[in-house]
Formats: C-alpha cells, structure tokens, sequence
C-alpha cells in the first residue's frame, strides 16, 4: 500500500476588503492570501477496496463527510471517474476556526496530493474548478505564497514575494463562524461603509508601496470585534507592540502583526503570552510552499 507524507501550510489575510454582494448570495471580495510557517501534516494510503477512511488527533474536529478533506475526495472521484479509495490521516497544529485557512488547506493537498496518487491527470484549471466547487479558499491552497483573491476569493494571481516578514500569531481560545460574521456584516449594513472606498490593496500592488500595508483592514474585523469586544484589546496590544499591521485573518478569530524582525516578534510574543496563546511564524513564499507540500503533493505548474 503506496503512502506518502504531505504537509498543509496555514494562510493569513493581509487584507480583507468586500466590495459587493453577490446574486449567489455569496460576497465579492478584493483580498491578499498569504502563507505561513505553520503546518498540519497529512498521511495518505492509496486503497484499492474504494473506501474513504478519514482519521485525525483533533476530536473537536468532524472526521466524516462534513469534513472538507472527504468532499475533496469524492468531489475528485466523481469529476475523473476513478474507482480508488484512499486512507487519510491528518495531524492538525492549526487550530479551526480561527480564520488560517486550515481546512481549507488540507482539502486543497488533499486534492494535488490524489490527483497524483491516483494519477488522474488533472492540469491547473481543472484542479482549480474542483478546488472552487469545494470552498472559496480551497484554490489559493493549490497554489500558495503571496496571491491577489477576487470573487468570492477563488480567483487567484500569484503575486512575486515583496520581502519576508515575522508574523505574530494570537490564538483566542474561541472560533468565529464564517457564515455567522458574514450574516452580521450584511445585517449591520456594514457594505455600506465600504464599497464607495479606494482599495488600498489594489493601490499596494500598482505603487509597490510598502508603507500601505498599514492602512490594508480586514471589513470583517469590525464584525468580530463586535460580537467579541476581547479581540479589539489584543488588536490594540499587538498594535502598541510595534508591528507594522495588526489585523484580524480572515472570519477571525486569529489576529496577527507583522514586523520586519524576528526578535521584534519574539519579544511582542512573549509579552502577550502572558494572557494569550500565540505563535511566530515566517511566511512563505510559492517556492517554499511547493518545497514543504512534499513530493506527493507538489504540483508540475
């Protein structure tokens, strides 16, 4: 029984801009991925017998047809017609919930890592078409490092690196439903506030402009802070700490601050640790990415 190692990097949204709502119901977003050092690695054995076994170390976390992982296998199978099954492993380190993209990106590994295993053949768009029918986020983890998200965020531009920076994890010990702050967002007629504004994300990527990374806001953020005025306090201690962002990722509930250091960092860590969980962690750009996915997983493009 063939097995193969991957392991599933976590993202941060360095900026998070809605700019419609859209007839689907879902939200027209202007957004910049971007990966980091934090990982869940995930075991996969190809089964002849065309079971899905899905397992993992989280019991907080559903290992059934809820999960993402197994959507991405039968999503697979069903697009290319193949009859294997596959026995799928994952150790999580990054916590759910929390706006990093981690389920996200192990349906995304999940995807390049069987499209290998089970040689389907699948080239970059039609993987990124299953990746989009799966999740929103699923088709930037196919591709990692730093990209520009449009629509709903599944349209992808990989971006060249602009330089690498620390990031300053702090994890509350509360998730934050997507769905829900969405739902809140449209209902506080927050859209309003926001629509009419310059992106400042677009604005960064035709200047170069490093110094407007600390005007970039995540619209969501203020959603958050409201239902969970705590985050609003450890944006503040995060900000006082000298980072050059401090943000909510994604849906939340994760904040982080970027600085230039890594013991800027370090020491902004370990002031708040006193109170918070938190993590450093480096992002990575798309050759790293492709590097850490593993061998099993890394694609050709």
């Amino acid at each position: 029984m063939e097995e193969v190692t991957c392991f599933s990097p976590a993202k941060i949204n360095l900026g998070l801009e809605i700019i419609g709502r859209r007839e689907d119901g879902y939200h027209d977003l202007v957004t910049l991925f971007q990966s980091i050092a934090l990982y869940d690695k995930i075991i996969f054995k190809i089964r002849e017998d065309g079971k899905i076994l899905l397992s993992g170390n989280d019991p907080q976390i559903p290992w059934d047809q809820n999960n993402l992982v197994f959507r991405a296998v039968e999503v697979l199978r069903k697009r290319t017609g193949t009859k294997h099954g596959v026995e799928i492993f994952v150790e999580k380190n990054i916590p759910p919930g929390r706006g990093l993209g981690g389920g996200s990106s192990n349906a995304a590994v999940t995807l390049l890592a069987l499209n290998q295993l089970w040689e389907t053949g699948l080239g970059r768009l039609p993987l990124t078409s299953v990746a989009a029918e799966i999740g929103s986020d699923v088709p930037f983890f196919l591709t990692g490092g730093l990209c520009l998200g449009l629509g709903r965020g599944e349209q992808i531009k990989s971006l060249p690196e602009q330089r690498k920076w620390w990031v300053l994890l702090v994890l509350p010990d509360f998730s934050v439903s997507t769905a829900l702050a969405y739902q809140e967002y449209d209902r506080l007629g927050l859209s309003l506030t926001s629509t009419d504004k310059e992106s400042k994300i677009i604005q960064f990527l035709e200047t170069k402009d490093i110094s407007l990374i600390r005007y970039f806001k995540n619209d969501l953020e203020a959603v958050a802070l409201r239902i969970y005025p705590q985050l609003a306090e450890i944006k503040q201690e995060i900000k006082r700490s000298g980072a050059e962002l401090s943000l909510m990722s994604g849906s939340g509930s994760a904040l982080f601050g970027l600085f230039f250091e890594e013991p800027e960092a370090r020491s902004a860590a370990a002031r708040l640790a006193v109170r918070y969980r938190t993590r450093v962690v480096a992002t990575v750009n798309n050759e790293e990415y492709k590097r850490k996915l593993g061998t099993g997983a890394s694609p050709n493009w």
